[in-house]
């Protein structure tokens, strides 16, 4: 089960809660575990929704917590000068234009509204495949053209080879957005190729995700990301057995130390949740983290 690095990868989009607590706990337990690296990564791409109170939250969340980390940014001002994602959008447009030089990619007019009129559940079919629409007309998304391809394998923290099915939902799932920017699956996949990751930890939520970026490192054939070792753990849900969203306020760590939470609770909530024997802070938690 040895890796040397593995990654917090956080996105500013609302204040984190409880469910990314889970995960940065398990991410850096393990870590500590092996003796592995731990990066700090936050994916800010998304700027329509990005806010510096979203950025600043991480690392107060990460202090309050005392979760460490080893690489990346130190407070908000690194982050921006050194570590946002906008530094990489020249790696992320040289994998686009690799998917494209491999016919790997189309281009889609297609609206949100006219997939929902077409299948209720949102899958998109590939409509505009047939239309040979041009790269660089506007308004119009990329998508990556499975080829039916819809099988994949990844290697579990214990090494074994793992089957995954890519979703339905996300067949031909799109790789750069309408805005131009680079969309999550190209992003992740080349950061975590970039910064040298070799362990990635996730919700079962994003096993779809998975799929997809092993997809693409093999249609650009990136060997090292199918080396990568995947751990997806379960995902705490609200009473209505709904996953956690940052919507949900009530479960954010800002709320929770506004009304004076102390950690030691917060993370006897994730060990209750993990059916581990209470803990009151990260080394405890790592002495007592096993994996399910």
């Amino acid at each position: 089960m040895k890796f040397i690095k593995t990654r917090l990868a956080p996105t500013p989009s609302g204040y984190l809660h409880l469910g990314n607590v889970l995960n940065f706990l398990i991410t850096a337990a393990l870590a500590r575990q092996q003796g592995a690296t731990i990066l700090l990564r936050i994916d800010d791409l998304d700027q329509a929704r990005k806010r510096a109170a979203y950025v600043q939250d991480i690392f107060e969340t990460l202090e309050y917590l005392e979760i460490p980390f080893d690489e990346g940014p130190k407070d908000m001002k690194d982050f921006e000068n050194n570590w946002s994602q906008v530094h990489r959008l020249p790696l992320y447009q040289n994998a686009l234009e690799g998917l494209k030089a491999q016919k790997a990619i189309f281009s889609c007019s297609c609206s949100r509204k006219q997939i929902l009129s077409r299948s209720k559940k949102g899958i998109y079919k590939g409509k505009c495949i047939p239309k040979n629409l041009l790269f660089e007309k506007k308004d119009c998304c990329w998508r990556c053209r499975v080829k039916g391809k819809t099988v994949t394998s990844y290697q579990t923290l214990e090494g074994h080879k793992k089957e995954i099915q890519l979703p339905k939902k996300l067949q031909h799932f799109i790789v750069r957005r309408k805005d131009l920017l680079p969309a999550y699956q190209i992003a992740s996949l080349v950061d975590d190729l970039h910064y040298g990751i070799d362990m990635i930890v996730r919700g079962e939520d994003l096993l779809g995700s998975t799929a997809a970026q092993l997809i693409l490192s093999e249609i650009l054939d990136e060997a090292n990301f199918a080396n990568i070792r995947f751990y997806h753990h379960p995902l705490i849900k609200d009473e209505s057995s709904i996953k956690l969203s940052k919507s949900a306020g009530s479960t954010s760590i800002h709320f929770m130390r506004s009304i004076g939470i102390p950690p030691s609770d917060i993370y006897k909530m994730v060990s209750d949740f993990l059916k581990m024997e209470p803990v009151n802070k990260f080394e405890e938690f790592v002495e007592g983290f096993r994996m399910g």
